[in-house]
């Protein structure tokens, strides 16, 4: 008999490689997606469905690398989430205002962009897809009582969530006259890590890794010499279970990517300055350990409990101004639905994207004739969820909080 033992150990052994070279990596933009994935992205407040900025835009349009020459980029994003509960009343939550630490994340990105002989471009990216991670100190919680201990958000001492997604993806993008197009195959490895949870029947506290393989596919149509209208779409990801956490998420360990779709234009208002408007949606609701609502039944059971995500629109606005050949300004503004509701704030003090205004501010040097420096920063406005524990939970209520900023930096290369 053929020992399946080697490939196991192989597929393991490429996870873990995966979680040594990338930095573990946290963000809650738009939901748990990223609010962009490109220092110049970043700068316009994630915006560019219909604009081909550099390598990087693979991650917004495949086929927005359809007119880019060949480049390699590599940049960093210091991301930092601020996040906070306050809780009143007799539910086994701990009563005041906890604040989770853990404020400071490295969340790079990768890109090369090979043009073909026979016109098209290949393009290669690695990029952090989203993420959630909360760290809560064990207080002091008179409330524990029969749940256990002393101490603890969630009387388990110290409580939070970790989740990273990676996404790796291949891009074949053309252009043929002004329509462009490209597809960009993609693989997703997450990770996700949860403490303090033994109240809800998880005992689990390990790293648990995941993979699947999804779709994405876009177009850009140049209507007009001043106006680009862009399309694209991201299928669902299946992600193998997380196993490790079959009794938190639903259906034994399910925890799949949502699907999403963008549209949006590019303007040039003037040779110098470009207009970007973008919508996208986000299916979380779909996806049952994210959609399900938190009192749907039993935790990981089939069509059990979730943390009771809504489905996400966004509005992107950004604007690009060319001061001259060597340096470019970014502006952007993007405002994304609250996916929590006051009927959930229980299960999501571990996992509370609730933020939905940001800006944001960047721009490009150019080092040389070939090399060129992004940067970008960006703020998104503080945020509040309040509501009313379940009677399970004891009671009282729970009002959530957060806000968060970035500072970005890439290096590009042009050959």
């Amino acid at each position: 008999m053929k020992s399946t033992l080697k490939p196991r150990l192989a597929g393991t052994a490429a996870l873990c490689l995966v979680a040594a070279l990338v930095p573990e990596v946290a963000s809650a933009t738009e939901g748990y997606f990223a609010l962009g994935y490109g220092v110049a992205q970043r700068g316009v407040a994630g915006a560019g469905v219909a604009y081909s900025q550099d390598g990087m835009s693979s991650a917004i349009n495949p086929a927005a690398v359809a007119s880019v020459g060949q480049e390699f980029s590599l940049g960093v994003q210091v991301f930092s989430p601020r996040r906070s509960y306050t809780g009143t009343g007799t539910g086994f939550v701990a009563p005041g205002k906890v604040e989770s630490g853990h404020e400071y994340f490295l969340v790079p990105n990768f890109s090369f962009n090979k043009p073909l002989q026979n016109g098209a471009v290949l393009n290669f990216a690695a990029y952090g897809n989203g993420g959630m991670n909360t760290s809560y100190p064990a207080v002091a919680n008179p409330n524990c009582g029969y749940f256990g201990g002393g101490s603890g958000v969630l009387c388990g001492g110290k409580a939070g969530v970790n989740l990273n997604q990676l996404f790796l993806s291949v891009t074949y993008a053309q252009k043929s006259g002004p329509l462009s197009w490209g597809v960009a195959p993609t693989v997703a490895v997450q990770s996700f890590s949860a403490r303090g949870l033994a109240a809800f029947g998880v005992m689990a506290n390990d790293t648990d890794y995941s993979t699947g393989v999804g779709l994405r596919a876009g177009v850009q149509y140049e209507a007009s010499p001043q106006l680009t209208l862009g399309l694209s779409a991201q299928t669902r990801f299946e992600m193998s279970k997380l196993e490790d956490y079959s009794n938190l998420f639903e259906n034994g360990g399910d925890f799949d990517i949502p699907a999403s779709i963008t549209a949006g234009l590019a303007y040039h208002l003037r040779p110098d300055v470009t207009l970007l408007l973008d919508y996208s949606r986000i299916f979380y609701s779909d996806v049952g350990a994210v959609g399900n609502a938190t009192n749907a039944g039993p935790m990981g059971a089939p069509g059990g409990a979730g943390f009771g995500w809504d489905d996400v629109d966004v509005i992107r606005l950004g604007a690009e101004w060319q001061q001259t050949p060597d340096m470019t300004w970014r502006v952007g503004y993007a405002h994304a639905t609250n996916p929590v509701g006051p009927e959930d704030v229980s299960l999501n003090i571990l996992a509370p994207g609730i933020v939905e205004d940001h800006v944001s501010f960047g721009g490009s040097k150019m080092l040389s004739d070939n090399d060129r420096l992004d940067f970008s920063v960006d703020y998104a406005l503080s945020n509040s969820v309040k509501g009313t524990l379940p009677a399970s939970m004891g009671g009282g209520t729970v009002k959530l909080e957060m806000h968060q900023f970035s500072a970005s930096v890439g290096w590009t290369r042009r050959f």
